[in-house]
């Protein structure tokens, strides 16, 4: 089986910047995104979703190298230091590249 070398970057952030960050992810260049609600704790606390203030999501792209590297810079940069965020790229495979 022949794979293709692509990006995968995941923002886990506050539910409330979906819309926002998903215009800014496709403005950047992406062809699609996935996203899942989440839960979780870590440094700044448990995140159970309990409430609607307190719901986390996971938003997941695929796409080039260049792409990739926008998004993880513009998150960081416009939505990291005030909202609970994570961001990481991993290099992938896939199978069907011409849908990224």
């Amino acid at each position: 089986m022949q794979t293709h070398a692509l990006k995968l970057v995941v923002v886990i952030t506050e539910s409330a910047l979906e819309t926002l960050l998903v215009k800014d992810i496709l403005a950047l260049g992406a062809h699609g995104y996935t996203v899942a609600d989440v839960r979780g704790g870590g440094r700044r606390g448990v995140r159970d979703g309990a409430w609607e203030g307190d719901r986390n999501i996971r938003i997941e792209v695929i796409c080039h190298d260049t792409v990739a590297d926008a998004i993880a810079e513009h998150v960081l940069q416009r939505y990291a230091l005030n909202y609970s965020t994570t961001v990481f790229v991993s290099d992938i495979g896939v199978l069907r590249p011409e849908k990224f």
